[in-house]
């Protein structure tokens, strides 16, 4: 059984409220075994938990997001006739609720905004990890790619089911059957990454957003993150969707809305001022 590396996942917290997670395994270029995917699903929960973190900043230390599960693992293994057992096959294979997948917290939506902050190679797994973000800030030279078609070895954390939503069903599948590498620009054009940014800029412009959001009025902006899911993934109907967005959305009205109508009202924000304050 795989041990727990010291480091390979490094949780920051803030005093104002970001939290950041960083993958840590620099002689697997960030690929993730069952250990560090274990360590880093309970550092997803950990920030969800805690009320005094508002915005999640995911990163991949020394130069690369993520190249995707370790194949290395499931190498040992060495035949074809050789059962595999291990974190792909010890993941629960039906998902209920928020069970681990195999590459860890790929089965999960994040309670609060995570913006994936992409250096070097998002792949793989590493693709679909960088799909938990609800915004991708991408180094110039980043790469994303399903560069695990070429080893036979199926997206199972959710890139499937992530991607399209993203880019759509076509552009998906040029990325899903092709396996090809889609660089920075190339992502930015068809909505993967949402900004590019010069090389190792991406975890301090991915922090500059994060602090913007903590400045938002926070029921409002989440109540807003969670209606767009809802619609994405959960949504039965066009009419379902907007039911539940309204359902959701009037109970910010007292707590939140009122006062930000009565300080726009007095005078803040006119003529195209965008003016934030805490509500």
């Amino acid at each position: 059984m795989s041990i727990t590396e010291p480091q390979a996942v490094q949780v920051e917290k803030s005093k104002d409220g970001i939290t950041t997670i960083t993958i840590n395994r620099p002689h697997r270029r960030n690929a993730i075994d069952g250990p560090t995917g274990r360590e880093l699903t309970a550092a997803f929960l950990a920030f969800e938990a805690d009320p005094s973190q508002k915005v999640c900043v995911f990163y991949g230390a020394n130069g690369t997001f993520c190249a995707g599960f370790d194949l290395h693992e499931v190498a040992k293994y060495g035949s074809a006739t050789e059962e595999y057992k291990g974190p792909i096959i010890d993941a629960e294979h039906h998902v209920e609720g928020r069970n681990i997948g195999p590459i860890g917290p790929s089965r999960m939506q994040i309670k609060k905004p995570v913006i994936s902050a992409v250096s070097g190679y998002a792949v793989a797994g590493g693709l679909e990890l960088s799909l938990l973000g609800d915004i991708r800030v991408v180094e110039e030279d980043a790469v994303f790619g399903v560069f695990c078609r070429r080893f036979g070895v199926p997206l199972v954390d959710g890139g499937n089911v992530r991607l399209q939503a993203i880019v759509g069903l076509g552009r998906a599948l040029d990325m899903i059957l092709t396996g090809r590498a889609v660089p920075a620009d190339e992502a930015l054009q068809m909505g993967l990454a949402n900004r590019v940014v010069p090389k190792g800029r991406a975890l301090a412009e991915a922090t500059n957003i994060a602090k913007q959001l903590l400045t938002f009025p926070q029921r409002c902006m989440n109540v807003d993150r969670e209606n767009c899911y809802y619609s994405v993934y959960n949504a039965v109907s066009f009419e379902d969707a907007l039911s539940n967005e309204f359902e959701n959305g009037i109970k910010v009205i007292t707590k939140e809305s009122v006062s930000g109508a009565a300080k726009f009202s007095g005078g803040a924000g006119r003529h195209g001022v965008f003016e934030v304050s805490k509500i």
